[in-house]
């Protein structure tokens, strides 16, 4: 039995798992996006007029700050699947993220904890920039909820998709679509009422709300304790792969059987199981299951499973897939931080008396994504499964396709709007409107819709069992990537622009004042990188090789009931190749 209750006793397909368990997950799922969705989208808001960092400087530490979140996932993932659990994993650094965010909240409300009060926008006067024990209350803050949100989020989905039996692929895709959904609903409310809290009542209240909200969220996990499938840890899953490599490497010079048959199997008593089907990708990596003659027994880091092969050929098969979308990351950093400021230089007037947020104007894309995601799964998915025959309707690379070709658009519409935003203050000091950059995010939100439950999904039934939470993980990892890549192309774009005497003496986001920086040039090389990358994402996915889930191949069951149906079923499932 491969899953168990928190207490470790096998579980009961009537009282463990299914949509009553992943309900609780998905609580988490929302008021967790929501606490640090409320302090990330709004980050560069604090760090600019409150603890006076520099434009260029609080737009790096923004997105350095959301891409260490996500890098730490990493950590997450292996926690979770060699030592932990997934629970626990959760429960633990769930409570780190609290503790981040009270931080947070008293260096907003303690006036000795930040610099004195200055207006950045004033050029004629010099901000003191925080620093010394300032400037390390800030960094431990975000530290601290990196580390909590960070480790936190690989888990969230990982746990909510094994309330689910692993062969039922329509639950599993429903289940991926709803998290979307749930974190939908934890943005759109993030940026609208926490972020109108932060503007109207303070950043500490707006901090300690977010404190509240994850508090609740934990709740909302806590309460599905005893509904919760549980998966035993496994060990460490990076030993096995290095296994691999150093047995490959030790006998490299050994010549693969032409007869995969021969390879090393794993012996296992398990019904249902079938041998893997043969594949010549990475085929350098066969040797580390050929039997040394004449040793009857060999170390496992000179003999390894084809199974042991197998996980790590798909670790490297997703790994091109994975990079063909840090690009589109990088444009999600654009949004999160000089459309903020794009949107505070232009009029945010929706009444004489009321005046919306630049923050909460990203909330825009999540207020259609709660009505299209809803569609999405009740109209479309079940029309593209009868025309394709796919449960998921269209396959998880064909829709992380689609949301990458239409992610070059929303920087298109960001370099336009920008372009006819600064001509109209410059030339006719007019001031638009901040709806005007309501198309990037409203375009950026559907391509989202599309490439981030895509690659979720499609890391997720990827995996192997001893790895789901680890390759989930990889996932958030690119987002990790796609913002530390735009703290690059900042410094870079700056560093380059600034010595051409054709461009402001700064260089094109060197100033303070958009009116002066050339953001709608930057906007158009995004666009550019993200078309290229979408024609590279072309290529990688036509050379991948979609394989099943790992309950496929190796036809992994959770139940009696399920070992008894992968037996009678056996016969009629066609055999992977990976």
């Amino acid at each position: 039995d491969l899953v168990v209750d928190f207490r470790g006793r096998p579980c009961r397909q009537d009282k463990h798992g299914g949509t009553r368990a992943a309900l609780f997950v998905l609580g988490l799922q929302a008021f967790e996006m929501m606490a640090i969705a409320a302090v990330g989208n709004n980050l560069i808001t604090y760090v600019f007029n409150e603890m006076h960092l520099p434009l260029s400087k609080a737009a790096n530490l923004v997105t350095n700050f959301i891409g260490t979140v996500f890098l730490l996932s990493l950590l997450g993932g292996f926690l979770s699947d060699s030592y932990l659990e997934s629970f626990r994993t959760m429960l633990v650094f769930g409570v780190i993220e609290i503790s981040g965010f009270i931080l947070l909240s008293v260096q907003a409300h303690l006036p000795q904890l930040r610099p004195p009060e200055c207006n950045m926008k004033n050029t004629t006067t010099h901000c003191l920039e925080a620093n010394g024990y300032k400037a390390a209350t800030l960094y431990a803050a975000l530290c601290l909820v990196a580390l909590g949100s960070g480790c936190l989020k690989p888990n969230i989905i990982s746990h909510g998709a094994d309330q689910f039996q692993r062969k039922d692929l329509r639950k599993l895709s429903s289940f991926f679509n709803a998290a979307y959904f749930a974190f939908s609903m934890g943005q759109l409310i993030a940026l609208t009422l926490l972020v109108w809290v932060q503007t109207h009542s303070g950043m500490d209240i707006g901090f300690g709300v977010s404190a509240a909200v994850m508090a609740a969220g934990m709740i909302s996990l806590a309460a599905g304790t005893n509904f919760y499938r549980n998966k035993p840890p496994r060990g460490s899953i990076f030993t096995p792969i290095a296994q691999v490599f150093v047995a490959a490497i030790t006998k490299r010079k050994q010549i693969c059987p032409s007869n995969p048959n021969t390879l090393h199997q794993p012996s296992t008593d398990l019904v249902g199981v079938k041998p893997l089907l043969h594949s010549n990708k990475f085929r350098f990596l066969d040797k580390a299951c050929i039997k040394t003659q004449g040793k009857a027994r060999e170390s496992p880091w000179r003999l390894c499973t084809v199974e042991q092969v197998h996980q790590v050929k798909i670790l490297l098969s997703v790994i091109p897939i994975f990079a063909c979308t840090i690009i589109f990351n990088t444009i999600l950093a654009q949004l999160q931080t000089f459309s903020v400021q794009q949107g505070s230089s232009m009029d945010t007037h929706i009444t004489k008396t009321f005046q919306i947020p630049p923050a909460s104007l990203q909330a825009i894309p999540y207020i259609i994504l709660i009505f299209v995601v809803p569609l999405y799964e009740t109209f479309f998915v079940p029309l593209a499964r009868k025309l394709t025959g796919n449960d998921s309707g269209i396959s998880p690379l064909q829709r992380i396709g689609t949301g990458l070709f239409l992610a070059t658009f929303s920087m298109v519409a960001a370099a336009l709007v920008e372009k006819k935003r600064r001509e109209s203050f410059l030339e006719q000091n007019v001031t638009l409107s901040i709806f005007w950059i309501a198309p990037q995010f409203l375009i950026f939100g559907l391509s989202e819709m599309f490439t981030a439950v895509g690659l979720v999904e499609f890391f997720y039934k990827q995996s192997s069992q001893s790895m789901q939470s680890f390759l989930t993980a990889m996932t958030y990892c690119s987002y990790s990537f796609g913002f530390y890549l735009s703290s690059v192309l900042v410094s870079t774009v700056n560093k380059v622009t600034s010595s051409n005497g054709s461009w402001t003496r700064e260089g094109w986001l060197g100033d303070n004042d958009l009116n002066k920086d050339r953001l709608d040039l930057f906007y158009w090389l995004l666009a550019s990188l993200s078309f290229v990358n979408f024609f590279n994402y072309l290529f990688w996915s036509r050379w991948y090789s979609f394989c099943p889930s790992a309950t496929h191949h190796r036809a992994e069951v959770n139940s009696l009931e399920d070992v008894e149906d992968g037996a009678n079923k056996d016969s009629k499932m066609e055999k992977p190749r990976i």
